[in-house]
């Protein structure tokens, strides 16, 4: 797998920022190969098919594969149209896609974990017409839970929630609820793990981050995560249940857990 694997934070959890992974690397794009005219999009896409298919002629094609034209376009737009940091940044992504078995995940392939309750795909969009993914923190155990098995949940259910996307709607919410949350719950390395996914391999699909009644202990926490994850920290929003249920959801929309 591209990435490495999700170990628990041990306790005092801020003693372990030093066994993390690197920040995500600086996202520049050169002028080389870079147009942003709309009408030029058919012409570069097909540039980064014919440079995929002649110098990485091993990877899948179909969908997600290196013929994905949607999929093509998707990167070309997140790299700011350079056919060659689009090509490089797909080529991840298929391999990862590849290596990890995406397309054979399952509900039932996930079963197991999901059934802790600690995440889930809200079964209505919020008021944006967004997906919502839901992250009940205090379930999150790492000592108890395969780091393994983490991964593929989050990456099924975010395979989901892109499948739900209604029409012209492009990107997803984060809902943490973070009541309870507690120092056995702190998992440094799995929360880099998520901004990675949608760096990496879901590029600009994730709209706002909910970070829902952080308790004092989440605080130096996330001061160790928010440098890690970039310009993706601009995403999170601090916020209580009521900014939730008033700014988020309707009555009828609300997920259960936040209409107490």
């Amino acid at each position: 797998m591209a990435l490495p694997s999700c170990h628990s934070l041990a306790s005092p959890f801020f003693n372990s920022i030093k066994s993390t992974k690197k920040p995500f690397r600086n996202c520049r794009f050169s002028v080389q190969n870079c147009m942003s005219h709309p009408n030029d999009s058919p012409k570069l896409v097909l540039q980064v098919k014919e440079k995929l298919e002649k110098d990485y002629p091993s990877l899948p094609v179909g969908k997600n594969g290196r013929d994905d034209e949607e999929m093509i376009l998707w990167f070309l737009k997140d790299r700011k149209f350079s056919v060659d940091e689009a090509v490089a940044k797909l080529t991840k992504a298929i391999k990862w896609r590849q290596e990890f078995s995406v397309s054979e995940l399952s509900e039932e392939s996930v079963k197991g974990v999901a059934e802790t309750g600690k995440a889930y795909l809200h079964d209505f969009l919020d008021i944006k017409g967004r997906p919502v993914l839901v992250v009940v923190a205090s379930k999150h155990i790492p000592s108890k839970h395969d780091h393994v098995e983490n991964e593929k949940l989050c990456t099924f259910l975010v395979e989901k929630a892109l499948s739900k996307l209604p029409p012209g709607k492009e990107e997803i919410l984060g809902l943490f609820d973070l009541r309870g949350f507690g120092t056995e719950n702190a998992d440094l390395t799995f929360l880099t793990f998520l901004f990675d996914v949608f760096y990496y391999y879901y590029p600009k699909r994730l709209g706002e981050v909910l970070f829902v009644e952080a308790p004092f202990v989440f605080k130096p926490f996330w001061q160790l995560v928010k440098p890690l994850v970039k310009h993706y920290a601009s995403l999170v929003k601090f916020c209580s249940v009521e900014t939730v249920r008033k700014e988020y959801f309707t009555e009828a929309t609300l997920p259960v857990n936040f209409r107490n």
